[in-house]
């Protein structure tokens, strides 16, 4: 397997594992983050994966960059792939004077460097993630014999249903899971449509709710809007 920032069409039979490259830390680029790993599923490449917190910048003493970090790895526990990566604020001090001592190294970037409260959530989402390893079989094993995206766009699952077709900022992870990120700061709900024809559970609350319609999801800090297609496998 080869972890690539550039890749084309075909590229998955070559082992490409494609990453979206060292981008801005950022909510609006997390934003773009999102449509490319859709577009990317679409394009055939069913691995994938983001930078989490972005790459460029970020203090993790920063209270604003805390919240991003904490609404993108919560994210990550639903990419194909998860992975933590990025050149944090501020740089350590240079170490001696030959090599390549001039290129410094970031800040301190692992789950336990944002402070208690974001490192509950960083192992909350280690946790599900670990979870959901059986299912996420599944759907790697779906995506590797058939290319199935692993991140499928709603109107990829229910193409009849005509709002699905307008919706950019949802997406499917494997068949029976919905995730609606939180992409803006200061967010603590957000609305979501549930596609027609199914009964859809609320994995935070446990909550049935009817598909057709848009819902105003609670999303704390540490809560990103989950559904489980009811009546599926889940995980």
């Amino acid at each position: 397997m080869n972890l690539l920032r550039c890749a084309w069409a075909g590229s998955q039979r070559y082992g490409a594992l494609v990453w979206s490259g060292d981008i801005a830390s950022s909510f609006g680029s997390m934003r773009s983050q999102l449509a490319a790993g859709l577009n990317m599923g679409l394009a055939g490449i069913p691995w994938w994966t983001t930078d989490i917190g972005g790459f460029h910048g970020g203090n993790p003493d920063d209270p604003a960059f805390r919240e991003l970090f904490a609404r993108w790895f919560q994210w990550g526990a639903f990419c194909p792939v998860m992975r933590l990566h990025g050149d944090r604020e501020p740089r350590q001090p240079q170490q001696g004077t030959t090599g390549g001592a001039a290129c410094c190294s970031g800040a301190e970037n692992e789950v336990w460097s944002y402070g208690e409260e974001v490192y509950a959530i960083c192992k909350k989402y280690m946790k599900l993630r670990e979870r959901m390893r059986p299912y996420i079989r599944r759907v790697m094993e779906e995506a590797h014999e058939k290319g199935t995206p692993v991140m499928r766009t709603l109107f990829y699952m229910y193409p009849s249903d005509a709002t699905c077709w307008e919706i950019e900022d949802e997406y499917f992870f494997g068949p029976d899971v919905l995730v609606a990120p939180v992409l803006y700061a200061g967010a603590v709900s957000r609305r979501v449509y549930l596609p027609e024809g199914e009964r859809w559970i609320e994995y935070a609350s446990g909550k049935e709710f009817e598909g057709g319609k848009e819902y105003q999801a609670d999303a704390p800090l540490d809560t990103i809007p989950v559904y489980l297609r009811k009546g599926s496998r889940g995980f």
